[in-house]
């Protein structure tokens, strides 16, 4: 049985684990701050194998959006759409040419957040602010002019640790609306023989990708029932001073919310309070069975967003360095 939260206790816990003016009055870093060049230098030592693992899904029409009545996905956002403007068709009835060069290109058209992404720090407002106290009209139909995920183009590159919570579990994947508390992170972290530090991505692994898989359908994935942290993992995530959290989820938080009168409570702890990088819809599998072969469950991760002028969100593509 998953606490209540109300309006109040999520406001107490915001001011707890709150980084404002933390590293000054103009940062628009937040967390990622503790991503310092020492943290660089050590995560590199990490690269032993030479293996590099995407945790990206596929950008394409078959994707979690637009497929489900929850009014907040399916109003929206949709699926990565891929038009071809130049092709090989066309060349060959001699459609185009220039000098005998004949080429294709193509056209994306999707939502900063249809697949595997980045929140930026102008993401989520609440009571009329954003990270460190920048107001809200600070983002408008030009973009944000605070905050953008353009401020973090060369800065996501650190130590990652995987914590594969539903194999810490014994399950294939957690239920939907199944929370994940501190010490299930702990616990986890001891059971892999990792240790969080300052400056790290941990990504947290559900099973719900896993899940997908299997059913073959995204059903409610985007924006339905889900496992996730639950908002006590707030004050573990502020004490580690985690870098980015990032997990297989839609959300990164359990669904349906800890309480009825906020939606995503982490969200607005994380990323208006503590400016955390928060990072969802990765595909964590094929890491969490290269882990759970050799046993190492740290590695290099680098993920950059998309330098997006204005951006609110990036699509991104990270990556697993072993």
């Amino acid at each position: 049985m998953t606490q209540e939260f109300t309006a109040e206790m999520v406001r107490e816990l915001a001011r707890e684990c709150c980084n404002w003016g933390r590293w000054g009055a103009e940062d628009e870093l937040g967390t990622v701050n503790y991503i310092t060049p020492e943290k660089i230098r050590e995560a590199a030592t990490l690269v032993r194998q030479g293996k590099v693992i995407s945790l990206a899904i596929p950008f394409d029409g078959d994707g979690p959006q637009g497929r489900t009545s929850l009014p907040f996905s399916a109003h929206q956002r949709f699926n990565p759409i891929h038009l071809m403007s130049r092709s090989g068709a066309d060349s060959h009835v001699g459609a185009q040419a220039h000098r005998r060069l004949h080429t294709a290109d193509d056209v994306i058209i999707m939502p900063t957040q249809a697949a595997t992404q980045w929140d930026s720090l102008a993401h989520v407002f609440f009571e009329g602010k954003m990270y460190n106290g920048y107001d809200e009209r600070l983002v408008s139909g030009f973009g944000a002019k605070k905050n953008s995920i353009t401020n973090l183009k060369d800065k996501v590159v650190t130590r990652g640790v995987l914590l594969d919570i539903a194999r810490y579990k014994g399950k294939k994947w957690l239920a939907p609306g199944e929370a994940i508390y501190p010490e299930d992170l702990d616990g986890c972290a001891a059971q892999e023989n990792v240790t969080i530090g300052a400056g790290d991505a941990v990504l947290v692994r559900t099973g719900q990708m896993t899940q997908v898989k299997e059913r073959q359908s995204w059903d409610d994935y985007a924006g339905g029932s889900a496992p996730g942290l639950s908002v006590t993992a707030a004050r573990w995530i502020f004490a580690k001073q985690v870098a980015a959290m990032a997990t297989d989820t839609w959300s990164t938080e359990v669904l349906p919310s800890e309480g009825a009168q906020i939606f995503l409570p982490l969200h607005i702890i994380g990323l208006v309070h503590m400016g955390l990088l928060i990072g969802e819809i990765f595909d964590l599998d094929e890491l969490a069975r290269d882990c759970a072969r050799d046993g190492c469950y740290e590695f290099m991760f680098v993920a950059p967003p998309l330098p997006i002028t204005g951006g609110v969100a990036s699509p991104i593509n990270p990556q697993a360095i072993k």
